[in-house]
């Protein structure tokens, strides 16, 4: 007889990086893409990113987390993180939607990287001009 574990989805998105997100009651632990947070986010400014809606929500040693990310740098994979842990969260209990809207965890970060226009060098910057 297996004990059945409510697990809450969630996925979160930032520029190109996609994070899927599995939540359940635990002790704390979190793992992304097989290795453990400090591991994974190796400063401490990318793990404070990846768990700032646990931290709002208070439930940072409450619940284990099992996360996949893939695309985009180690700043975005962070925050991707973060959105979809919080709408993992809001799943989990919609008690918490309020505190974590209010933070500002729920909102899909909408900026892009601008693409490369034909005829110039980059995004915006142009071939420099000559007069003779």
């Amino acid at each position: 007889m297996s004990d059945t574990v409510n697990v809450f989805l969630g996925t979160g998105r930032r520029k190109t990086a996609v994070s899927r997100v599995r939540l359940m009651a635990g002790t704390g632990k979190v793992t992304i893409n097989g290795k453990d947070l400090e591991v994974y986010c190796y400063s401490e400014d990318l793990v404070r990113l990846a768990t700032a809606s646990l931290v709002t929500a208070g439930m940072r040693h409450q619940v284990d987390i099992i996360a996949r990310v893939e695309g985009g740098g180690p700043n975005g994979q962070a925050v991707a993180l973060a959105h979809g842990i919080a709408r993992a969260l809001q799943r989990m209990d919609s008690e918490l939607r309020p505190v974590l809207k209010k933070a500002g965890h729920l909102r899909r970060d909408p900026r892009m990287r601008e693409r490369k226009k034909s005829g110039q060098p980059g995004a915006r910057k142009r071939f420099q001009f000559s007069k003779r």
